[in-house]
């Protein structure tokens, strides 16, 4: 399983990627643009693009097809782009009369839910050598050699590109959801670039931090971005019909802007690869499934819990959880060693050393775990709704403290009742020092628990908005001072 200690993605760069786009598949997003006639025929282009899996429900990551927009049979000609969610590779097919012309998948598995990877396909068919005519490169190296699916003659793979860069038949760019058929995807994904016309090198998107040997993104470096190139930085929110001031504006000059399906103006987040935020692991999950990149759980038959994807070992950090509805249900931190080593990957509420939990129970029962042996050292019951409400949780791992809140106001022993932090009492009392620490979420029963580290998702939609105090996170209510959401910008110089 992966927990991300100490920040995979978190080099210091000068170039700052601002935001990126959350698809969801549950519900049905994805972009999608109608092309115009190719530069140089098809023949060459560029795709680069940052991406962080999410995998939540056996859904590929299709990161670009062109192909016609509807058909079967003999009608369709689909070529994609995509993170192939059966092997965990990265895979480019042609498909030609519902049967695959060409399939080219990666020797090289991805799968670190934790992590944006920066996946490159780079193609030029008029190259007289086959394995330059198609280039696939993955945090700058080029896994090309080792792809399964042999290599096309020149004239066949030029046929096949078609797809990628042709306005006949309104060939659509699709980013999200293949050509035909209901495949959505669940991820994120920044700096989104198509170049049409070049064949280039990772070097002009991205490069090797000189201190981690981390590769990080840096300002493309496009000289052309040719007739059906676009730059999708999702700086804007608002959603629906492609135009410069929506989700799917395309800066690269071209206006090759993108309408919005399915995209809710909270999908737009600022978990990037220049700053990655926590979201739950479903590695670390049993009987658990997850919407909404991962930020969502729920388990509607046996008891399922999961991890976040980001444990400090030292700092204090924030997040907020609201359920859906009455469940019973409990959150905390749990020692990601400890977890690990777990038979069934299940930390209970009470027993479990290592581990500090609340449990909410479906008769409004709030039962607060003091020791690693006691059934409950404190319940409080009716003082508020407590399966509507919307929790925070405060961790502090320098003087080993975890404290809870319930709309605003934080536990004092006896009741939620105080909205000043300073009151609040400490419900830990042995997280081991200097131990890695996720939060993790258990037992939703069949509701949805909603967790916030920092960028909300669907049905969360923030009525007030506050950041911690680097300006980093968005959540219901006010963080407090000196602690901080979790993303990797704030463990570099908190954690």
């Amino acid at each position: 399983m992966a927990f991300l200690i100490g920040g995979a993605n978190s080099a210091v760069s000068g170039y700052d990627i601002d935001n990126s786009l959350r698809l969801d598949s549950a519900s049905s997003a994805y972009l999608y643009r109608n092309q115009v006639d190719p530069t140089q025929e098809g023949q060459i282009y560029t795709i680069s693009v940052w991406n962080k899996i999410c995998f939540p429900n056996g859904q590929n990551a299709t990161l670009l097809t062109g192909g016609y927009p509807s058909g079967s049979g003999s009608s369709v000609e689909e070529t994609f782009f995509m993170h192939n969610v059966t092997n965990k590779t990265i895979f480019f097919q042609n498909a030609s009369n519902d049967s695959t012309v060409l399939g080219k998948h990666t020797a090289g598995k991805y799968r670190d839910v934790s992590a944006w990877y920066h996946f490159m396909l780079s193609v030029d068919t008029t190259q007289g050598t086959d394995t330059n005519r198609l280039k696939v490169y993955v945090n700058g190296e080029n896994v090309s050699a080792n792809m399964t699916g042999g290599w096309p003659a020149e004239d066949v793979i030029h046929q096949l590109n078609q797809e990628f860069s042709d306005s006949s038949n309104q060939n659509t760019h699709n980013i999200g959801k293949q050509t035909r058929g209901s495949n959505y995807s669940d991820m994120y994904i920044a700096d989104f670039a198509f170049v049409d016309g070049l064949q280039l090198a990772p070097s002009n998107f991205g490069e090797t931090d000189e201190d981690s040997g981390i590769w990080k993104p840096k300002k493309p470096d496009v000289s052309a971005w040719g007739d059906n190139g676009f730059f999708l930085e999702f700086k804007n929110s608002a959603v629906g019909t492609g135009a410069s001031d929506t989700i799917g504006a395309d800066t690269s000059g071209n206006d090759n802007h993108f309408t919005s399906s399915g995209v809710a103006t909270i999908d737009q987040t600022t978990d990037t690869p220049t700053n990655n935020f926590a979201t739950l692991n479903p590695l670390s999950a049993t009987a658990t499934a997850f919407t909404e990149g991962n930020v969502h759980a729920t388990n509607d038959s046996a008891v399922g819990s999961a991890a976040g994807t980001i444990a400090p070992s030292n700092g204090k950090w924030y997040f907020e959880v609201q359920l859906s509805g009455a469940c019973n249900f409990s959150s905390g931190v749990v020692d990601v060693d400890k977890w690990a080593t777990t038979t069934d990957g299940n930390i209970y509420d009470y027993d479990d050393s290592g581990a500090v939990a609340v449990l909410i129970e479906n008769t409004d029962n709030f039962i607060v775990d003091y020791t690693e042996d006691t059934a409950g050292g404190s319940r409080l019951q009716n003082s508020v709704n407590l399966n509507t409400a919307k929790y925070g949780f405060a961790l502090d791992l320098d003087s080993q403290g975890f404290y809870a809140s319930a709309n605003g106001n934080w536990y004092t022993g006896t009741a939620f009742d105080d909205t000043d932090f300073s009151n609040a009492t400490n419900l830990a009392n042995d997280i081991p020092a200097g131990t890695p620490m996720a939060f993790f979420v258990r037992n939703p029963d069949g509701v949805v628990a909603r967790c916030n580290f920092g960028n909300p998702a669907g049905a969360d939609t923030i009525s007030s908005g506050n950041a911690d105090a680097n300006g980093y996170g968005n959540f219901e209510y006010a963080v407090p001072s000196g602690y901080y959401a979790l993303c990797t910008k704030n463990l570099a110089e908190f954690g």
